[in-house]
């Protein structure tokens, strides 16, 4: 059993084997994350949560680094979560080492932590709003989130950060792709890296064409902007940075980063409340009841929706 007010304290502190010990009681979902949930709330809504997402190859672990830079150059503290892929023999996250962020590893005002999908789809590891808590509660001013890199079940970062950059690349058909994908309806930010090639310019234009048959906004809506970037090089990075910065700003300015914190925390409820109900479910697998009311489908005695209200009303009194 770990010390969790001393793991707290720590981690305040911004010792990073305490906050290494937390993200793993999380990832875990050890006995104790209800009292670490507990410890971390009323530390926590200070950091400015980014997400990252693209198909892979736009370079979004060299941009994410390239971020980091930038936020030090600030003063600012950065806590990075990496959701990479799982091992299908260890369920680890594949790349874990991240190789591309390394010239970080001994700045004691970065954090950075790979997490595994597990098999979650949507781009994030389960764990990944409870991380989120973790980082913002051990002081980082801003956290980046950068997901896996699937393609078209991307969209679920909008559901946890508070500004969702969309990466493209030129040359990859990344166009048509964000279409398919819907990234287009939930990118606060463009970014087309990798701007040095040929095919950028055309990129860029695509892009915002495809945003403009899109548009439904008023005045004063927030119109998403395009930026070039040679992330591997730095450049353009600095602009990413001011976009962030206007649009944090105009989310202030409109309540609307308050309103999307509040549907952030809706939806992590239901999702524990889900998840409890599934495992309680789970219970019941060899359970009589539940294998009486299949008995009573099969026979054609009782349809399924009149057998699920069954189950969900003894859940509930029980």
């Amino acid at each position: 059993m770990q010390d969790v007010p001393t793991l707290v304290a720590q981690a305040r502190e911004g010792r990073p084997r305490a906050v290494a010990r937390l993200i793993s009681l999380v990832e875990g979902a050890s006995p104790q994350l209800r009292e670490v949930m507990a410890a971390l709330a009323p530390l926590t809504g200070g950091a400015y949560v980014v997400g990252l997402t693209g198909s892979p190859g736009v370079g979004k672990s060299t941009s994410t680094s390239a971020l980091v830079t930038a936020y030090r150059k600030q003063g600012k503290r950065v806590g990075v979560l990496a959701v990479d892929p799982s091992s299908p023999f260890s369920g680890g996250a594949l790349l874990g080492d991240r190789v591309r962020m390394s010239e970080h590893a001994s700045d004691p005002g970065v954090y950075i932590r790979s997490m595994a999908t597990r098999g979650h789809l949507g781009g994030l590891a389960w764990a990944a709003p409870q991380a989120i808590r973790v980082l913002d509660a051990a002081g980082c001013d801003v956290i980046l989130v950068e997901t896996v890199g699937v393609g078209q079940s991307e969209v679920e970062i909008a559901s946890q950060a508070d500004t969702s950059v969309v990466l493209l690349a030129p040359g990859m058909g990344d166009g048509i792709q964000a279409a398919k994908a819907g990234i287009l309806e939930i990118g606060d930010v463009y970014v087309v890296n990798k701007a040095d090639r040929d095919g950028a310019d055309a990129t860029a234009r695509e892009l915002n064409h495809m945003l403009g048959l899109g548009e439904s906004r008023g005045p004063g809506d927030w119109r998403p902007p395009i930026v070039r970037t040679v992330a591997v090089r730095g450049e353009g990075l600095d602009e990413v940075v001011e976009a962030l910065e206007k649009h944090r700003a105009w989310m202030e300015e409109r309540g609307v980063l308050a309103q999307r914190r509040l549907s952030r925390a809706s939806r992590e409820v239901e999702t524990i409340a889900v998840t409890a109900l599934r495992e309680r479910i789970g219970d019941l697998h060899g359970d009589r009841h539940l294998s009486a009311l299949a008995e009573r489908i099969v026979a054609g005695e009782l349809d399924p929706y009149r057998a699920a209200d069954e189950l969900v009303a003894g859940l509930t009194e029980g």
